[in-house]
């Protein structure tokens, strides 16, 4: 896990991000699900969170632990196979 002051362009404009969207956090890997048998000699997993957009949008320190939580939360999601449909579902139940 690593923090960043904030997404590159170029990563919002892939994701479809840009103008005017943000990322607070990345998960670059191979969801557990998706790796078969022969899976190795690969980087590790890596989860992004990235610090600017996450007190942007937070006013308070309490706001940012539960941002950050949250953040973390969906991106071990992603590492688990979940897409945002269902990280969705599940963070709101």
């Amino acid at each position: 896990m690593v923090v960043e002051q904030e997404p590159p362009q170029e990563l919002l404009e892939g994701m479809g991000l840009w103008p005017g969207g943000t990322l607070l956090g990345l998960y670059q890997g191979v969801p557990l699900p998706r790796r078969g048998f022969s899976y190795g000699n690969v980087l590790p997993d890596r989860i992004t969170i990235f610090q600017k957009p996450i007190e942007a949008l937070c006013r308070t320190r309490e706001e940012i632990k539960h941002a950050v939580k949250e953040t973390v939360m969906h991106e071990i999601g992603h590492y688990f196979g979940l897409d945002d449909e269902r990280l969705e579902e599940l963070m709101e139940g």
